[in-house]
């Protein structure tokens, strides 16, 4: 990235950032209770992987790297009455923590308020900056 990064191209970034991190969350809590009939078709959940972009003059944002899967495996239950359930009468259920889950899309929440508040708080020193150059 070469050109320079204004407080707004910053807090922008960080923003959109942030809101990838509330969907993934709100999309494992949305699977928290899913079940499914193989191992592999279970859900897993997701996690979005950042990356810092710096401009030239060494300003630094965030860009979203890629989705990736977290590292829990389905949990194997035996439910032989399960419509989904395979010949053995096992259900695979998402292995999804939703207190943590919960916590994560607190955490993400405030931060894009957080940008919010800089991009206000920017607006504001420029609109006096114009009005004091009046």
């Amino acid at each position: 990235m070469s050109a320079p990064l204004s407080i707004f191209d910053i807090s922008g970034r960080a923003m959109s950032a942030q809101l990838v991190r509330l969907n993934t969350t709100a999309s494992n809590l949305a699977n928290a209770a899913s079940v499914s009939g193989s191992e592999a078709t279970a859900f897993r959940s997701m996690k979005p992987v950042f990356r810092t972009v710096m401009d030239g003059a060494g300003r630094a944002t965030v860009e979203v790297e890629r989705i990736a899967t977290a590292g829990t495996n389905p949990i194997k239950k035996h439910d032989p009455t399960h419509p989904l359930a395979d010949k053995n009468g096992d259900v695979w259920e998402a292995s999804v923590d939703s207190a943590a889950e919960l916590v994560e899309m607190i955490e993400a929440a405030r931060q894009y308020q957080n940008n919010v508040q800089v991009l206000q708080t920017a607006k504001g020193l420029i609109s006096e900056t114009l009005r004091m150059g009046q």
